[in-house]
């Protein structure tokens, strides 16, 4: 209770002192992206579908008398998820740092390096009980009663920056699915030059606390993340690791002790983008109360070719091969895709 009260009394403290008369500072954003995807489960029919990918955004500040910057934001999606209102409000100061209030998220995974892979919309759908997954940020849970302080840049050393993260009760009701209580988290980036290369290390390190009516993971979700990205002119290399534990299953009825090794090159030529990646993933899953013993694991290669046609319009081709198997058994649902579309960005 006491940490809820602390975060509603900051919330209207840094609202309250604004002294704005007029109506805030609306933009506008977005991206319409549609193409065909052409699938190849490893055991089944061919396949092909349209993908649509539209975002509408309205991104809204104002700046104090004082100088801060109250800004918040809402989305407009695509067909199957008609909105997003979770945004809450980001407070930037005037020495460079920002507080995120509310469905804040988590600062591990703010601070994950992007590790090119392809920039199609094609994907292959495994087997729902494979566990595994590929994203260096996996185990960066959250509630919505949460913040996020940001620190300016150079904090501490010139190329610094870090985060600071914590969430308390999203007030759900116990059940069988586990409920994510609380977190803390801590991450940070450090970009700095290397000969011709700009390099830019990332990790972060979260911890959760949650509960069910019955049994408790032997471990709660957190765990840690680190990578590496090198850009020397037109060509961007990264690698990165994540290790940790989390939750999964229908409902969030499974314990899953995970971990990651992603790699990818990005190579930009005139009006060319190549993008090249692999990442693999295990993951020992089990009821609840019960850690797993025998290994999921997925592994993904990409590969995209986009053009840019004109300003804001981007053709792209990509493919994706899945390689996966679930309780060490082969997945007979993994396989390939490609994808052919074009990009629309506002």
């Amino acid at each position: 209770m006491k940490k809820e009260l602390l975060i509603g009394t900051a919330l209207v403290s840094t609202l309250g002192a604004a002294s704005v008369a007029e109506a805030v500072t609306a933009t506008m954003s977005g991206n319409h992206q549609t193409g065909v995807e052409f699938d190849s489960p490893t055991s089944g029919t061919d396949t092909n579908a349209q993908k649509n990918d539209n975002n509408f955004t309205v991104s809204l500040s104002e700046t104090t008398d004082g100088g801060m910057t109250i800004s918040s934001s809402f989305k407009v999606m695509d067909e199957n998820t008609k909105e997003d209102y979770d945004a809450g409000f980001t407070l930037a100061f005037t020495d460079g740092s920002k507080l995120d209030v509310l469905n804040a998220g988590n600062a591990a995974g703010s601070h994950a390096v992007s590790i090119p892979g392809s920039a199609g919309a094609e994907g292959v759908t495994v087997t729902t009980s494979n566990s595994a997954s590929t994203g260096l940020d996996f185990m960066t849970g959250s509630t919505a009663l949460g913040i996020e302080y940001h620190t300016a840049a150079d904090f501490l050393a010139d190329g610094l920056k870090m985060s600071f993260s914590a969430s308390t009760d999203s007030g759900k009701t116990n059940e069988a699915s586990y409920r994510t209580d609380s977190h803390v988290a801590i991450g940070a980036t450090y970009v700095t030059d290397l000969g011709d290369s700009a390099v830019t290390i990332g990790a972060g390190y979260t911890a959760q606390e949650g509960s069910t009516t019955g049994f408790s993971p032997t471990s709660d979700p957190g765990g840690m993340h680190v990578g590496v990205s090198a850009v020397t002119g037109d060509l961007t290399v990264a690698v990165g690791f994540a290790d940790g534990d989390t939750v999964g299953g229908d409902g969030d009825a499974l314990e899953v002790a995970g971990d990651v090794v992603s790699a990818g090159v990005k190579y930009v030529t005139g009006d060319l983008t190549f993008n090249v990646g692999f990442a693999s993933g295990t993951a020992a899953d089990g009821t609840m109360g019960t850690a797993g013993t025998t290994d999921d694991s997925l592994d993904s290669t990409s590969a995209s070719v986009s053009y840019a046609v004109a300003a804001g319009v981007t053709a792209i081709l990509g493919y994706t091969d899945v390689d996966s198997a679930d309780e060490g058994s082969n997945d007979d649902t993994d396989g390939s895709a490609w994808y052919i579309g074009a990009n629309m960005s506002f």
